[in-house]
C-alpha cells in the first residue's frame, strides 16, 4: 500500500479482489497489441452462453496524457481522457459515452499524505454529484462516499467506512445503502514468499436481517501460478488456477459448485489474456 490513506474505492479492495476477482463462469478471450508509435489496442471477447459480448479498446499515451476509446458490440462508444498530475497529486478525468446523452462527466481525484478526495459532476442541465473523501493515514482512515441527483433532489447513495491496516493484516468496516447494509472484511497475507492468503466478507442488512458470509484464500504454487478458493453460507463454492504462460499474459480456469443442488453440473469459466 502507498502512502497516504487513498481513495474511498479502495476500502476493503484487496478482500474483494481476493474473493471475487478472476472468478467467472463465462469464456473469455483477450489479446493486446502495440504499434510502433505505442498506441495499445485491446480486442475482447466472452461468450455467455447464448450471447457473445465484444469490444476494441484503443489507449493512446503522451507523457501524463491518456486517452481511452472503446468501442462495444452493442454500438456503443465510450472516450476517456485522463490527466495525470495536473498538479502535484490531481487527476482530472473527462468521460463519455456514446449515445447515451447523460452519461459525459468531469472526475477530479487528489491524493495527500492524509486525505484523499474523488469528485465527479455530469455534463448535464440536472447533474448527478458524486463526492468521497477519506482522511488519515496508511494505517488507519475513515471515509465517505455520497452520491446526490440535482434532478430528483435525492441522495442516489449515501456510505461511509473505515479500514485498519498494519502489516500483514487489513481490516475495513462500510455502511452502505443509505445505512441499510454493513459490510465487514479481513485480508491477511499468512506467508509473504508463497503469497498465501485468507480473507472473509460479512454483510448484514439492517433492514430485512439477512447475513451472508463468503471465505477465501489463495496461494501460489510457483512464481507464475496462482490458486483461489471460495465458499460462501449459501453453499456456493468456487475454484481458480491461473498461471502466467509468459509475461503479462494469463490463462485462468475457474469452477464452481453448489453443495445444496450438487446433482446439477458444475459451471466452468475460461480467461486468456495475451500480450507481447
Amino acid at each position: 500500500m502507498g502512502k497516504g490513506p487513498g481513495l474511498y474505492t479502495e476500502i476493503g479492495k484487496k478482500a474483494r479482489d481476493l474473493l471475487y476477482k478472476d472468478y467467472q463462469g463465462d469464456q473469455k478471450l483477450s489479446i493486446t497489441a502495440y504499434s510502433s508509435t505505442g498506441v495499445a489496442i485491446t480486442t475482447s471477447g466472452t461468450n455467455k452462453g447464448d450471447l457473445f459480448l465484444g469490444d476494441v479498446v484503443t489507449q493512446i499515451k503522451n507523457k501524463n496524457f491518456t486517452a481511452d476509446i472503446k468501442v462495444a458490440s452493442d454500438s456503443s462508444i465510450l472516450t476517456t481522457f485522463t490527466y495525470d498530475e495536473a498538479t502535484p497529486g490531481l487527476k482530472a478525468i473527462v468521460s463519455a459515452k456514446v449515445p447515451d446523452q447523460k452519461s459525459a462527466k468531469v472526475e477530479l481525484q487528489y491524493m495527500h499524505p492524509h486525505a484523499g478526495i474523488c469528485t465527479s459532476v455530469g455534463l448535464t442541465a440536472n447533474p448527478v454529484v458524486n463526492f468521497s473523501g477519506v482522511i488519515g493515514t496508511s494505517v488507519l482512515a475513515l471515509g465517505t462516499d455520497v452520491s446526490f441527483d440535482t434532478e430528483s433532489g435525492n441522495f442516489k447513495h449515501f456510505n461511509t467506512g473505515v479500514s485498519f491496516t498494519k502489516d500483514d493484516l487489513i481490516a475495513s468496516l462500510t455502511l452502505n445503502d443509505k445505512g441499510e447494509k454493513l459490510n465487514a472484511s479481513y485480508y491477511h497475507i499468512v506467508n509473504p514468499l508463497k503469497n498465501t492468503v485468507v480473507g472473509a466478507e460479512v454483510s448484514h442488512n439492517l433492514k430485512s436481517q439477512v447475513n451472508s458470509i463468503t471465505v477465501g484464500t489463495q496461494h501460489a504454487l510457483d512464481p507464475l501460478t496462482t490458486v483461489k478458493a471460495r465458499v460462501n453460507n449459501a453453499g456456493i463454492a468456487n475454484a481458480l488456477i491461473q498461471h502466467e504462460w509468459r509475461p503479462k499474459s494469463f490463462i485462468t480456469i475457474s469452477g464452481e459448485v453448489d453443495s445444496k443442488a450438487i446433482e446439477k453440473s458444475a459451471k466452468v469459466g475460461f480467461a486468456l489474456a495475451l500480450k507481447p
